[in-house]
């Protein structure tokens, strides 16, 4: 008996890394294997792997498009297997065998962050909320057998797809840096969500020449907003972005007022009158060295060119929609930016005030002005507009560019002619999208080395 319950415990230390005395742990690990039987399977890899300890966590790695992290836990899976041996039949009183439980621990410690790592990747491929790394964390047996063996709970990838795809692609471009204009050099923009690295943006790189207006496309989650955030340098990434010939990450204080953003929501005070929150705004936008008369006169000017001289007098709270749109534009543009970011400017405007907004961003844009604009309304004003920007998520829901220029050639590439349908082209097919994001990500890298 004494000789079985060595080759048991053998047998649960390699296969299962527990201890064939736990019947608890005995029963959760055979679940657990066979909880990953059924994830290999639906995610393209030979499920015999889940049987082996060490390919067994390369694979999940594989399965959750994290190779490198995969490969890591399965060596520190073998290394802790290794160890447990070890520590079977060493005496307890021994100094080496307090060494290797102290390298066992360290060891076992290592490879809870990086199975956390890769497990918060896995639920972003079967499209899991977070909250799924608690019951991974913490009794891996239900995840696995519910994911590996009830229909309802699909990838949304599989193993081979997110390896030849658009994920493990990029141009190996960069725009030119010129003394006029905006260029975006967009390497990466990451967060770090429970130890592990993702990525919100990589491989953005274009020049956007002076006095053209682009209009910025992508659906939800495609990184839209993180990208105007990047480029203004609220949010910095690892980038470099030059507007007219000055590095922005690297004068940001000195130029902060040479962009304005716009953002949704407006956050004016609504007991105000229209003169007073322009005058407030001048006083924080222009330089120190103004008088107030100049200031004045920069409020004037501008009331006059958003056509709000009419109602200088009165409330915030007592303008129409488009008034008060105007107006948040106003305040941007009191320091007279070179670079003009809006975020949805015609969100609640019907489409005669929508037009009648987008005609006096146009005007702007030709004084030599760059404008950016996001817009769920692209095809009203479509021809306002010089450029275009697409953003897509690629397989590993990184926001990735699919095309960047005039909007003419936009329609040739994509073979559309709206722009809905551009977005929707690029929109993965559970987001009622045709699914082709990585196909235009790599199409038009191949375009930039041209």
């Amino acid at each position: 008996m004494t000789a079985a319950r060595t080759l048991l415990n053998v047998f649960t230390t390699v296969f299962l890394n527990t201890s064939s005395d736990n019947f608890y742990l005995l029963s959760t690990g055979l679940l657990y294997l066979f909880g990953m039987y059924g994830i290999f399977r639906k995610c393209g890899i030979n499920p015999l792997y889940a049987l082996i300890p060490g390919l067994r966590e390369a694979k999940t790695g594989e399965a959750a498009g994290m190779e490198r992290e995969g490969r890591i836990a399965g060596f520190l899976q073998g290394l802790i297997i290794l160890l447990n041996l070890l520590l079977m039949f060493l005496p307890e009183s021994g100094s080496l065998y307090s060494f290797c439980g102290f390298f066992l621990l360290f060891t076992g410690l290592l490879q809870i962050l990086y199975t956390i790592r890769i497990h918060l990747s896995l639920t972003e491929v079967f499209g899991r909320k977070k909250r799924w790394i608690f019951l991974w964390t913490l009794f891996e047996f239900i995840p696995a057998v519910s994911w590996g063996w009830m229909k309802k709970y699909r990838p949304l990838w599989k193993a081979d797809e997110l390896k030849n795809t658009a994920a493990a692609y990029f141009s190996g471009s960069r725009a030119e840096v010129m003394d006029q204009g905006l260029t975006v050099n967009l390497e990466e923009r990451t967060a770090t969500e429970f130890f592990k690295k993702k990525y919100l943006l990589r491989d953005i790189h274009m020049y956007v020449q002076p006095g053209h207006m682009v209009l910025l496309l992508g659906g939800s989650g495609a990184g839209k907003t993180t990208y105007l955030n990047a480029v203004n340098g609220y949010e910095k990434a690892k980038a470099e972005v030059v507007l007219n010939g000055r590095n922005m990450y690297k004068e940001y204080k000195e130029m902060q007022y040479d962009i304005g953003f716009v953002p949704q929501q407006d956050l004016m005070r609504g007991s105000d009158s229209v003169f007073r929150t322009l005058m407030d705004a001048a006083a924080m936008r222009l330089p120190v060295n103004f008088t107030k008369d100049e200031r004045e006169n920069r409020v004037n000017e501008v009331m006059e060119i958003f056509g709000l001289t009419p109602v200088k007098d009165n409330l915030v709270v007592k303008l129409s929609g488009g008034q008060r749109k105007r107006l948040s534009i106003a305040m941007e543009f009191i320091s007279n930016p070179s670079l003009f970011i809006l975020d949805e400017p015609d969100s609640g405007l019907d489409g005669v005030m929508a037009r009648e907004l987008f005609l006096q961003l146009r005007q702007i844009a030709d004084q030599g002005k760059i404008i950016i604009v996001i817009t769920h309304t692209p095809d009203r004003v479509i021809d306002l507009f010089d450029d275009v920007i697409v953003l897509a998520k690629d397989a590993n829901r990184t926001g990735r560019l699919a095309w960047f220029g005039p909007i003419a050639e936009a329609r040739t590439f994509f073979g559309k002619e709206k722009m809905e349908e551009i977005v929707k082209s690029v929109n993965r097919e559970e987001e009622g999208g045709d699914g082709r994001a990585d196909e235009f990500i790599m199409k038009f890298a191949e375009v930039q080395h041209v």
